[in-house]
């Protein structure tokens, strides 16, 4: 075989791509371990980013940050893990599997390691960063050992399940950060993941990926649109995440960000629009089918953030932290596995649509249940609100991401317009989510602030009850009466903020409930106007790829 160029394969074999391991058959015991393997490869990819943003504010003091300081970790990471795809798919298809699996595999560990000597913030950023590089890498590796578990016929719900374990990572930090934290804060992060890293190293290197076909891949104005396209997308995560902390039009500098990944990513798709083999296929991107299958990954990583954003926002803003948490993000991850689960036994690859709506449906009813939060609302009332988005976005995902991963196939030369479209649509898509919900329950509690106050006066006899109430419990300490009604005061304004961001809450969840509810009733009136009005076309057979080695020209 040539250093670049295809092999021949039996029918049942071929990989679907080049950079793609062949699928031969294999044992069920064998099957069995590629599926554990893919499961602990995906787990430990989106381990480590899921520890920091759910122990963000238990990072501030080890690492001497302020609140909004402390937010660049997560964003380090998603300004890098949204555009590296751009360069790991043909990285793959050039260099091929084993060296991809080896390399990524070893840089993953090392920059673990790396985390345990971490002693500031820019450090720690500039770790979080080359972080989302090995971690884009990672969760391929996981879908590509996940799908050799299942036979060619089912290998669409290898990648529901493998999208399903994706989702694992968050629940699983809640459920076991705070031991951690108390072992050996941030490095006791670390060393958790560490130990999972190095068994999921130890599994992959005993338990190959089968081998794949090698094509010359790159192209040099594959970098100059990489050079483009990365700073930008990078600006882009930035002004999602700090113009809600910061405020949209309080801070210069965001703008100015938001501005130049404007112009650096239209400066990227410009490139590729001139080029004769471009890169990004954004004809393709730029179909209404696409742009639909777009906007609904966006739409359900928006609806997702209700978990971190809307019941973790308010159980904190009620005075819990993550040790209350813990027996509710257990509900939240066994929920999701019932929800792989289901989705996986039983999508129809013919009837996509419907899994979607019902999962969509059961986030938008479970949204809807937790707007009725009041301040004695505490997480064992959020079960069942918070196991329905759980079991819904499983639901949900699996069958979206199916029914677009069979357009490539179709056109595999579309694969890296793919793979960058679901990476940015996931990492961008959580960011909008978080930033869209945040700036949404900010404007809703400053109105519910307004009209609470509006109605407290100190000749309400009830308000004036209320501020002696609240001073005395300070009246062993002090013995002024103006110091204490002024502790009585201070008493009845904290609790006035805490039932209008209550309320604020309550908003978002109805938000979400809306957003779910709206494109649950879409995705059934296309299920409806397919089946009654325009039958689709039964699925092709799966195309054989075209592994010859492309010209290398511009």
């Amino acid at each position: 075989m040539s250093t670049y160029g295809p092999r021949e394969w039996h029918p049942d074999e071929r990989p679907l791509f080049p950079g793609s391991p062949s699928t031969p058959a294999h044992s069920t015991e064998r099957r069995i371990a590629y599926f554990c393997v893919g499961s602990l490869v995906t787990v430990t990819a989106g381990l480590g980013n899921a520890l920091v943003s759910a122990n963000l504010f238990n990072l501030q003091g080890p690492l001497g940050a302020y609140f909004t300081e402390i937010n660049w970790l997560p964003t380090a990471y998603v300004m890098t893990n949204a555009s590296m795809n751009l360069l790991l798919v043909k990285f793959r298809q050039q260099f091929g599997l084993r060296a991809f699996t080896e390399f990524f595999m070893a840089l993953y560990a090392l920059l673990t390691v790396a985390h345990l000597f971490v002693g500031g913030l820019g450090s720690a950023i500039a770790v979080r960063a080359a972080h989302g590089i090995a971690g884009a890498a990672m969760s391929t590796l996981g879908l590509f050992y996940t799908l050799q578990a299942f036979d060619r016929p089912n290998r669409f719900r290898g990648i529901i399940a493998s999208l399903g374990v994706a989702q694992l990572p968050l629940p699983i930090a809640y459920v076991f950060s705070s031991d951690l934290l108390r072992f050996g804060e941030w490095r006791g992060l670390y060393l958790f993941e560490l130990g999972i890293t190095v068994v999921a190293m130890a599994c992959v290197f005993a338990l190959k990926l089968p081998p794949g076909d090698r094509i010359k891949a790159f192209r040099p104005m594959d970098f100059l649109t990489f050079a483009l396209f990365a700073p930008g997308v990078a600006l882009l995560a930035v002004t999602l995440t700090f113009g809600r902390l910061l405020w949209w039009r309080d801070t210069a500098w965001i703008g100015v960000a938001l501005a130049a990944s404007i112009v650096l990513i239209v400066a990227s798709f410009y490139v590729e629009h001139t080029r004769r083999n471009p890169l990004l296929n954004l004809r393709w991107m730029a179909n209404g089918s696409i742009c639909r299958l777009a906007l609904g990954l966006v739409l359900v990583r928006i609806v997702l953030a209700e978990q971190s954003i809307g019941a973790v926002g308010m159980m904190r803003a009620l005075g819990l932290n993550n040790d209350q948490l813990t027996t509710l993000f257990t509900v939240i991850l066994l929920a999701t596995v019932l929800g792989l689960i289901v989705a996986a036994a039983t999508t129809n690859i013919q009837h996509l649509l419907a899994p979607q709506g019902i999962g969509l449906a059961i986030m938008s009813l479970g949204a809807f249940i937790a707007s009725f939060a009041n301040s004695l609302t505490r997480p064992e009332e959020m079960y069942l609100s918070q196991g329905m988005l759980g079991f819904g976005g499983a639901m949900f995902l699996g069958p979206l991401v199916v029914s677009l991963i069979g357009r490539v196939i179709a056109e595999p030369a579309n694969l890296v317009s793919f793979a960058v479209l679901f990476s940015a649509t996931q990492n961008m898509g959580s960011l909008v989510g978080s930033s869209l919900l945040g700036t949404f329950q900010v404007w809703r509690e400053k109105y519910h602030s307004s009209i609470l106050v509006e109605h407290l006066s100190a000749l309400d006899p009830q308000v004036a009850a209320r501020i002696a109430r609240g001073g005395a419990a300070f009246g062993r300490a002090l013995a002024d009466p103006a110091g204490r009604a002024h502790q009585g005061l201070a008493a009845l304004s904290a609790a006035t903020a805490r039932e209008a961001n209550i309320l604020a809450y309550n908003d978002v969840f109805l938000l979400i409930a809306a957003i779910a509810a709206l494109h649950a009733a879409w995705v059934f009136g296309r299920a409806a106007w397919e089946k009654y009005v325009e039958p689709p076309a039964l699925p092709a057979p799966i195309p054989q790829p075209d592994t010859r080695p492309e010209q290398v020209t511009d």
